[in-house]
C-alpha cells in the first residue's frame, strides 16, 4: 500500500476525507503508533449497503491495509430505534427476523470489501449482541448519567428535528447514547480507539469519545468525511437521494458501472480519491491525461473499473465492460457470450424460435423496434436497422444474419434502441 509521505492520516486527507476530527496529531500518532481498531457502523435497515456506505467501506479497507483493525458495526439494536441525523421523520423500526436477515446480507457485501477471514484483520459485529441484555436501569446508571441533555440539544441533527415538522420521538433522541455505548464496547472488549463516519454522524460520533473519556479516562480518537450527496443535493443513502446499492439482486454490475461512467468531468479527480484504492500520485496522472482528452472518458473508465472491481469482483468488471461495449460498438462480432448474458439482464429482451426470423418486419413489431409493419417497412428503408451490426436494408431478412455464439441477436435501431433477441436451441 503506497501512502502520502508513509503517512495514513495524510493520505485521508490528501484524499479530503477527513472533514471533522478529534486532535489530529493525537489521531496522526495514534495510527502511526501501530495496530489499533476502528470501526465504522451502518443501521442494517435494508438488506443492501448502498454508495453511501462506501466511503466507510473503503476507509476501512484502506485502514485495514495499513496493518489496523477493521471493525464494521450493524446496528441491529440502534436500527431498532433509528438515527435522526440528515433525516427529516422518523424510520419505520423493524422486527428481528428482518434485521438479522439484513445483517446476514450485508455480511456478504462487506465480506468483497473488507478481509473477514482473519478476525484480528477484519470483524462484523453486531450491537444487539451487547445492548439486548441491558436493563433500562442499568443504561441510564452507566450511560446517561454521564451525558447531558444541553450537550445532547446541541448537537445539529437534533436541532434540526427538534425545529422540523415532525419533530423528534424520544426513541430516536437516545440513539445517540445507544451508539455512545457502542463505542464504550468496542473499546473495552477489541481495543478501538477510532471511529470513523460520515459529518452527518459527527455528533454522535464525539459523544462516544466524551463517554470513554469520562468513563475510562481514556483517550480516544474520531474523524469524519465529507458527506456524500446525490445530484439534487440530498443526502446519499437508501431512502434518500439515488439509489444505488452494492447488492447485484438490487443494482446489477452493469447498472452499478453505469452509475460511475455518468461521473462529470469536473468530479472525476476527486470521486477517485475517495473511492479508488490507488496510490494518490496515481490517481492525479489519471485525471491529468483525462484532462487532456475528457472525450476519451478515461477518468470514468478507470472510476468505473475499479469500483465495479472492489464491489463485485474482477470476473463481473469485465462482463459489465464487454455489456456496454456491446451497446455502443458498431462491431458486437468480438464479445463474449457471457457479455450477451450480461445485456439480457440489462436491456429488452426476448427470445423466439428461429423460423421466426424470416419475417424481419413481424420480428421489428414484436420487439417494439418499430410501431407497425408500415413503419418497420419505412425504417428498413431508412437503413436504419442493424443486426449484430449489420446494417439491414429493405429486402435483407434477420434469418440471412449470423448468431453470434449460435443464438444471440443484437438489433440496434438508430443509435440509441436496441433490443436482444435470443433463439431457442
Amino acid at each position: 500500500m503506497t501512502l502520502v509521505n508513509g503517512d495514513l492520516i495524510a493520505d485521508l486527507e490528501a484524499r479530503n476525507l477527513i472533514h471533522d476530527s478529534t486532535d489530529r496529531e493525537y489521531l496522526r500518532a495514534q495510527v502511526a503508533e501501530g495496530p489499533t481498531g476502528v470501526y465504522y457502523g451502518c443501521d442494517p435497515t435494508a438488506d443492501s449497503l448502498h454508495v453511501g456506505n462506501l466511503i466507510g467501506l473503503v476507509v476501512l479497507r484502506r485502514f485495514q491495509d495499513a496493518g489496523h483493525r477493521a471493525i464494521a458495526l450493524a446496528g441491529g439494536a440502534t436500527g431498532m430505534v433509528g438515527d435522526p441525523g440528515g433525516r427529516s421523520e422518523e424510520r419505520n423500526l423493524l422486527d428481528e427476523e428482518t434485521l438479522t436477515y439484513n445483517v446476514a446480507k450485508i455480511k456478504e457485501q462487506l465480506g468483497r470489501i473488507v478481509d473477514l477471514t482473519d478476525e484480528q484483520r477484519g470483524t462484523l459485529v453486531d450491537n444487539r449482541d451487547w445492548t439486548h441484555s441491558i436493563t433500562i436501569l442499568e443504561f441510564l446508571r452507566d450511560v446517561g448519567k454521564h451525558v447531558t441533555v444541553n450537550q445532547m440539544l446541541a448537537r445539529e441533527s437534533i436541532k434540526v428535528r427538534i425545529n422540523s415538522e415532525h419533530g423528534i420521538s424520544f426513541t430516536e433522541f437516545s440513539y445517540m447514547l445507544l451508539q455512545a455505548n457502542d463505542y464504550l464496547w468496542l473499546h473495552d472488549h477489541l481495543g478501538c480507539t477510532i471511529q470513523i463516519g460520515g459529518s452527518d454522524q459527527w455528533g454522535n460520533i464525539i459523544s462516544g469519545v466524551d463517554l470513554i473519556r469520562r468513563k475510562r479516562q481514556a483517550h480516544v480518537h474520531a474523524f469524519s468525511w465529507p458527506l456524500l450527496t446525490a445530484a439534487d443535493g440530498t443526502k446519499l443513502g437508501k431512502t434518500t437521494g439515488a439509489r444505488v446499492w452494492l447488492d447485484p439482486a438490487k443494482t446489477s454490475p452493469y447498472q452499478f458501472r453505469q452509475h460511475w461512467m455518468q461521473t462529470a468531468d469536473d468530479d472525476v479527480e476527486a470521486q477517485l480519491l475517495t473511492f479508488s484504492l490507488r496510490p494518490v500520485d496515481e490517481i492525479r496522472a489519471v485525471a491529468a491525461r483525462h484532462a487532456e482528452a475528457p472525450q476519451r472518458r478515461l477518468g470514468q473508465k478507470t472510476l468505473a473499473d475499479d469500483m465495479v472491481t472492489l464491489v463485485h469482483g474482477a470476473a463481473a468488471a469485465t462482463a459489465a465492460n464487454e455489456a456496454a461495449d456491446l451497446l455502443f460498438s458498431k462491431d458486437p462480432t468480438g464479445a463474449s457470450e457471457v457479455a450477451f448474458a450480461t445485456l439480457a439482464g440489462e436491456i429488452p429482451h426476448s427470445r423466439m424460435r428461429a423460423s421466426e426470423l424470416d419475417d424481419t418486419v413481424g420480428v421489428l413489431v414484436a420487439t417494439e423496434l418499430a410501431q407497425s409493419n408500415g413503419d418497420a417497412r419505412r425504417t428498413l428503408a431508412q437503413h436504419a436497422v442493424y443486426a449484430n451490426g449489420v446494417q439491414l436494408g429493405e429486402k435483407d431478412q434477420l434469418s440471412d444474419q449470423k448468431l453470434l455464439h449460435g443464438r444471440y441477436l443484437l438489433l440496434r435501431k438508430g443509435k440509441k434502441s436496441h433490443h436482444l433477441v435470443e433463439i431457442d436451441r
